[in-house]
């Protein structure tokens, strides 16, 4: 009989087949977290310091080594700011309602902001705009905690060389 049903459904899939699902997850699971986002904030920050750093010691490396290094660095920053971008996306598509929404009127114009935001931090190298860019993913990170009733701190990031914060929940 299970086999019977498997030839069918074979043959059923040849004339229509599944479509392709693609989203943040198959099953709404309801983890939400703007982590990520921030971490890729501070990833975008610390490559365009590195590329900055890396012009300096041009003089003293070889053209190839370089230009390796200069495009290791680049990647990672575009990958890390389309991820930005990515979790804003997820937050505001499967996480925020219209009520939040409503309560939070900035909530859009945030979203927004960092769109763009991660844009142009693809687009050069600019800590002053990926540092916008961390700013703008604090505050939907706030607003988000926020939504859940939760309170948030402001935390200096005591790995890092500079001293950027984060917004963390406050338990």
């Amino acid at each position: 009989m299970a086999s019977l049903l498997k030839n069918i459904l074979n043959f059923a899939e040849r004339f229509s087949p599944a479509e392709i699902a693609y989203a943040h997850c198959d099953i709404p699971c309801g983890i939400y977290d703007p982590h990520e986002a921030q971490m890729s904030a501070h990833t975008v920050i610390r490559m365009d310091e590195l590329i900055s750093q890396l012009k300096e010691k041009e003089s003293t490396m070889s053209k190839e080594e370089y230009v390796i290094m200069l495009s290791r660095y680049a990647s990672v920053k575009e990958e890390h700011a389309e991820n930005c971008k990515h979790q804003a996306r997820i937050l505001w598509g499967d996480y925020f309602k219209p009520e939040h929404a409503q309560k939070y009127p900035q909530l859009q114009q945030l979203v927004w902001d960092i769109m763009k935001q991660g844009s142009e931090c693809k687009q050069k190298v600019d800590v002053k705009a990926a540092e916008s860019l961390l700013e703008s993913v604090n505050k939907l990170a706030e607003i988000f905690w926020d939504s859940k009733g939760i309170k948030t701190q402001r935390v200096k990031v005591t790995y890092w060389p500079t001293n950027r914060e984060i917004a963390l929940p406050k338990f």
